[in-house]
């Protein structure tokens, strides 16, 4: 099913979400449908975000948007094995795997699973039926879906994702592996919706790796929100590796109560546009939050980070570092924002975007702020971007090393701070292995897929 693509953009996605409305409803309770529209609504007050807007200004998304795109309202069926096609990035890694293909719960390869020790996993879909009382709780409750318009988008065509639930002191026994595949004949948009949510005490650790399989154009606009309960521990790591021709909005909303403990590391590889929405909220007293990142692009390739790390109690910590490697005309954007709220005494917060510019064509914008309402706190920002350091690659030339592997240890040494910090060992280094193959230029797009999709998505 696709989209007029004669219509405004704003009117395009409003006719066909009123014309598609009762399939998306299908299937889903009240709770979760009684939210379309007013978020198609608040969706039409605001539009696709423009660079006229201060939180896109270097970022158009409009181009994506505006193209015909086969929306994956209802499943597509796959006739063929994905186990005889794709392996993902980061092979061997003991984890419960899920897979999405194209948006939705791909039921083939990861059957809903209930742990004996309480632990749940399975698709959104389904965990909104079989567990009203907890996804009615925390289903819409975090993301902003009034003053970001793609989060209200996102919310009136959520159909399908991944839902994880850790009960009350209770520990994963391996982290859960989402897969997300994006594969067809024709160019498609996906919209799915995940909900993590982690009870007083309880532990657990997240994978996500992003994957396109076929050489069409694709658009993924997804919403993630997390509930992080008083006393718990969550590891979160992301991996984009998608081709040229992929767009992704990746809207990314967590709630962290007291006592909590969240890292969350994103490490791109490859993709045409990336846009990161970080919305993190620590919610309670003595929260920890580490939110990092690291971006590998050249060519026409955009990466745009946005942070708002959201201290509205006492005594939390917070660090964000984000750091890029930014080769032929590729460009990018970091905009973090720590807002220290009144009362929240004894608050620490620090923020650092540092990149690498390997040509001159490269660009990086980046817009480190502070904005703060208390006057007890330790809070710092900064930002640098320029070439490799010319004294270090002096010591390192007059010691007889080649120019080029000069540059390959200094941007692998950048680039381990981030990678460092990924708390999953057999995770950490393959991440490593992909990092220095994805410098040397000897990682594909599709490292481990067996399609050879060629040049899919080279503009």
């Amino acid at each position: 099913m696709s989209i007029d693509a004669k219509l405004d953009l704003k009117d395009r996605f409003s006719e066909f979400f009123y014309e598609n409305l009762e399939i998306l409803k299908d299937g889903l309770p009240d709770y979760i449908n009684d939210k379309r529209e007013a978020a198609i609504q608040n969706f039409q007050k605001k539009g696709i975000p423009h660079t006229r807007m201060e939180a896109y200004k270097y970022t158009d998304l409009n181009p994506a948007f505006e193209k015909e795109y086969r929306t994956y309202i209802q499943p597509k069926k796959i006739d063929f094995d994905l186990n005889d096609m794709f392996r993902c990035d980061v092979p061997e890694l003991e984890t419960h795997v899920v897979l999405l293909l194209n948006g939705w719960f791909y039921q083939k390869k990861t059957p809903q699973k209930e742990l004996p020790n309480g632990i749940i996993i399975t698709s959104f879909r389904e965990a909104a039926n079989k567990y009203p009382e907890v996804i009615k709780k925390h289903y819409n409750q975090y993301a902003d879906t009034e003053g970001e318009s793609l989060a209200a988008l996102n919310t009136a065509f959520a159909q399908d994702g991944v839902f994880v639930y850790i009960p009350r002191g209770k520990t994963m026994d391996k982290p859960v592996q989402v897969i997300n595949l994006l594969m067809d004949e024709e160019d498609g948009m996906t919209q799915h919706r995940n909900l993590i949510v982690m009870e007083e005490g309880s532990e657990g650790q997240v994978v996500v790796c992003d994957h396109t399989l076929s050489q069409r154009n694709f658009l993924t606009n997804s919403v993630t929100e997390v509930y992080v309960g008083q006393n718990a521990h969550l590891d979160y790591v992301r991996v984009q590796n998608e081709h040229n021709g992929s767009t992704q909005v990746s809207n990314f909303y967590l709630n962290q109560e007291r006592d909590s403990h969240v890292s969350a590391n994103t490490i791109t590889l490859h993709g045409g546009l990336i846009r990161n929405n970080y919305n993190l909220r620590l919610n309670g007293e003595n929260c920890e939050n580490q939110t990092l990142g690291l971006y590998l692009t050249d060519r026409g390739q955009h990466i745009d980070s946005h942070v708002l790390m959201d201290h509205a109690y006492p005594q939390s910590r917070s660090n964000q570092l984000f750091k890029g490697v930014l080769d032929d005309y590729a460009t990018g954007a970091f905009s973090g924002r720590i807002l220290v709220r009144e009362g929240a005494q004894k608050t620490e917060a620090y923020q650092a975007n540092n990149n690498i510019l390997l040509t001159d064509d490269a660009r990086m914008n980046s817009k480190p702020q502070l904005v703060i309402y208390a006057d007890d706190v330790k809070c710092s920002h900064g930002g640098t971007s320029g070439q490799l350091n010319d004294n270090a690659m002096f010591y390192l030339r007059s010691r007889g090393i080649p120019r080029k592997e000069a540059q390959l240890l200094l941007m692998y040494a950048f680039a381990h701070e981030i990678i460092g910090e990924i708390k999953i060992q057999p995770l950490q280094e393959r991440i490593h292995e992909l990092v220095e193959k994805r410098l040397r230029g000897e990682l594909s797009r599709c490292n481990f897929c067996e399609m050879h999709c060629g040049d899919a998505g080279k503009n």
